[in-house]
């Protein structure tokens, strides 16, 4: 999809992908602070402050991870993944990821979610669109298991 003209404001800095909060990926939610989308690189959610910078104020901070964290408990289930604050791509701009216990192994065979608008269900590139984010990663983990 691309660049949305839906930002709540300008981008603080044109050149960063982050700032540019381009709509290809699924979002899973969007708040007044920031919005968590499907990271493009290793498909887990990640949550991304709209402003460019390292540091959001303790209150922003606490209230995008907690939103982080009703996300991945979602998506993963309760206490199946971690929070990564680590900010290796793009470290001038605060985000963080959700990761599950299999996202390394499994960061290339995921297929990839896309933008069906923010919330609802999660679809991937191979999904039908009547398939939602439940029937994603607990199957396949299940499946790698069995």
């Amino acid at each position: 999809m691309g660049v949305d003209d839906r930002r709540p404001f300008p981008a603080d800095d044109v050149e960063c992908e982050l700032c540019q909060a381009a709509r290809f990926t699924h979002w899973y939610a969007e708040t007044d602070d920031g919005w968590i989308a499907d990271c493009e690189v290793c498909s887990v959610p990640m949550v991304v402050w709209w402003h460019h910078g390292t540091q959001p104020g303790t209150e922003v901070r606490r209230e995008l991870l907690t939103e982080l964290e009703r996300v991945a408990d979602r998506r993963f289930g309760p206490g199946n993944w971690e929070l990564d604050t680590t900010m290796r791509q793009v470290p001038t701009h605060f985000h963080a990821h959700a990761r599950d216990r299999d996202w390394w192994r499994l960061r290339f065979a995921r297929p990839l979610s896309r933008y069906t608008g923010v919330g609802g269900d999660r679809a991937t590139t191979g999904d039908p669109p009547e398939l939602g984010w439940s029937a994603g990663d607990r199957d396949d983990r299940e499946q790698d298991r069995g």
